[in-house]
């Protein structure tokens, strides 16, 4: 059981979430299991970038609610039920949940819950936390609704925060969905290097290393069609400098801004925004639970790109 660290502090907006915010403690759950729940042994946590929202008494979404002091935190999980009184479920089903409470074990309604079937992911449970879960939901519904891609359109993608789950995905998907030129920005040699060796992308820039704006007019000769934008903040600027008219940004995050008193999305410098309008720019807020209607249909297509190959995951 995890819980928000000690019950005199407030949550906060600004700083570095550090181990001292939060606590491990030993409970028990009850015993007697009700009509319409089901007893979970938890086999997922996801721990995600939106979480840092989360430890603000505003989180500024209002689809998300802020953790409370000395309460149990959740997200996404998946468990195993090993008991159910709920019509939906058996013994050994797995199962899943957005609000999944951070708990070795827990007794659930049945109705929260969502029944997966682990042959669509050849097994690997895990990935509907991720490639089949909002992560990979997120990727292709922000490059579907906000990207414009456009097969044979030869159109140039970047993707900022790219080796993170989301990044990753996006990447390839914007591939898959007719990009002819795909790079990433990520922050180590390693990441780069997997990138483009085992995702897929044509290049990709580290960068701590080097001038960021001067190697993307290199690698992007053409200019940037489709921006997904995961960070913000100065590598943002880099890449909507080299955007071409009537070109999109998926305002998919921006991570960089997370520990600052900020609105969201945070709003950009004169100069660039002057550049959005003078380019006309699309930039607009991407959230992929207005997307519901088109949930089922967009995992199974993450999940057919998995079983072929063609969507790698780490």
């Amino acid at each position: 059981l995890i819980d928000l660290f000690n019950s005199n502090i407030t949550l906060g907006k600004n700083g570095v979430p550090v181990a001292e915010n939060f606590r491990l403690e030993q409970s028990t759950i009850a015993e007697t299991v009700q009509a319409g729940q089901v007893r979970v042994k938890t086999l997922y946590l996801s721990v995600d970038p939106y979480m840092r929202c989360r430890m603000n008494e505003d989180t500024g979404s209002d689809y998300l609610r802020p953790w409370q002091l000395s309460e149990v935190a959740d997200g996404g999980g998946i468990g195993v039920v090993e008991e159910s009184k709920h019509p939906n479920f058996a013994k050994g089903d797995f199962v899943t949940s957005f609000t999944w409470p951070w708990q070795t074990a827990a007794i659930l309604d049945g109705d929260s819950l969502q029944k997966l079937v682990p042959q669509l992911v050849n097994g690997r449970l895990s990935y509907f936390l991720g490639a089949a879960g909002i992560t990979g939901l997120t990727a292709l519904l922000g490059i579907r609704e906000k990207g414009h891609v456009a097969m044979g359109a030869n159109q140039t993608m970047v993707v900022s925060g790219a080796a993170g789950a989301c990044g990753s995905l996006a990447g390839q998907i914007g591939r898959l969905e007719g990009c002819s030129r795909v790079v990433g920005i990520a922050g180590t040699d390693e990441k780069c290097s997997i990138l483009v060796q085992e995702m897929g992308f044509d290049a990709a820039i580290n960068y701590k290393k080097g001038d960021v704006a001067k190697q993307l007019r290199e690698l992007c000769p053409g200019g940037v069609d489709v921006y997904f934008d995961n960070v913000g903040g100065d590598i943002s600027d880099a890449v909507i400098s080299q955007m071409n008219q009537n070109s999109h940004i998926i305002l998919c995050g921006q991570i960089s801004q997370y520990n600052k008193d900020v609105p969201y999305p945070p709003p950009l410098s004169a100069d660039i925004e002057k550049i959005q309008k003078e380019r006309n720019i699309t930039r607009e807020r991407f959230l992929v639970l207005n997307y519901m209607d088109k949930q089922e249909a967009s995992v199974l297509q993450l999940c057919r790109w998995i079983q072929d190959g063609k969507l790698k995951v780490r």
